[in-house]
């Protein structure tokens, strides 16, 4: 799959006339528990020539390539990406940190360097909080749910705990945050629903699962309590995001 993958980045870059400068793995295979029937969501990052960044119209700084069954491709020009940076956007800490790599570059790596000092810790907790809570009330308050769902309830809830112990952005790897932050006495139903995922074309439905409800309610108002303490974040700086584009683009030499 990974020369299938490395096939249609080639394509891109041809047929689009950028250079991808990074690509990776998001979703549920670089959180770990893929089902055998996920499909593969490939986000990259890219650069154009440095001309395409003086025109005066309005220019698109995403492509979208390819969504079908096996597939979700799609990327961001490295502009956007870099203001999304300095904003603290979680995602772009998420491309960073994803475990499957399909494609890297001298640039990119001097970028990565630079990546976790524009963590803003405060913003990342409202992010993955509010993710959490949305979540729940759209998938487990019923008597009836998708199992699955609890996932993506929980991931981020667990993200949360990683920011309040380790101060860092959380990795994806739902097996290194449960590792750190999921209470011993919750583990075996998350280990339980890990393993159903990762051997069930279509995870199923069933009962809710009271205990695990339960500690996601605790642990969000905990966590929303803790919040509510924090200083604010502090800006970053744009000095060396803009010297690294510029250089990026060839603009400086």
């Amino acid at each position: 799959m990974r020369d299938i993958i490395e096939s249609e980045l080639k394509e891109i870059e041809e047929k689009e006339g950028v250079k991808i400068l990074f690509a990776v793995e998001s979703g549920s295979r670089a959180w770990g528990f893929a089902s055998p029937d996920s499909d593969y969501d490939v986000r990259f990052i890219y650069v154009r020539p440095a001309a395409y960044y003086l025109r005066l119209d309005n220019t698109r700084d995403v492509i979208e390539w390819k969504l079908n069954d096996t597939f979700d491709i799609n990327g961001w020009d490295l502009q956007k990406a870099l203001r999304l940076l300095h904003a603290s956007n979680p995602t772009v800490f998420e491309w960073a940190l994803s475990p499957i790599v399909y494609r890297t570059s001298r640039e990119w790596e001097r970028f990565s360097e630079v990546i976790r000092d524009y963590h803003l810790k405060k913003k990342g907790l409202y992010h993955y909080l509010n993710m959490s809570k949305r979540k729940y009330l759209e998938f487990l308050t019923g008597e009836e749910v998708k199992l699955k769902k609890y996932f993506y309830v929980l991931r981020p809830l667990l993200a949360c705990k990683w920011i309040l112990t380790q101060g860092t952005p959380p990795p994806m790897p739902f097996d290194d945050l449960a590792a750190k932050c999921l209470d011993p006495e919750i583990k075996p139903i998350v280990q339980d629903l890990i393993a159903r995922k990762r051997e069930t074309p279509e995870f199923g439905t069933d009962k809710r699962i009271d205990r695990l409800n339960d500690y996601l309610l605790r642990e969000t108002e905990r966590i929303n309590a803790i919040i509510e303490t924090l200083p604010p974040d502090q800006p970053s700086d744009w000095d060396t995001l803009n010297k690294l584009f510029l250089e990026t683009i060839g603009y400086l030499k």
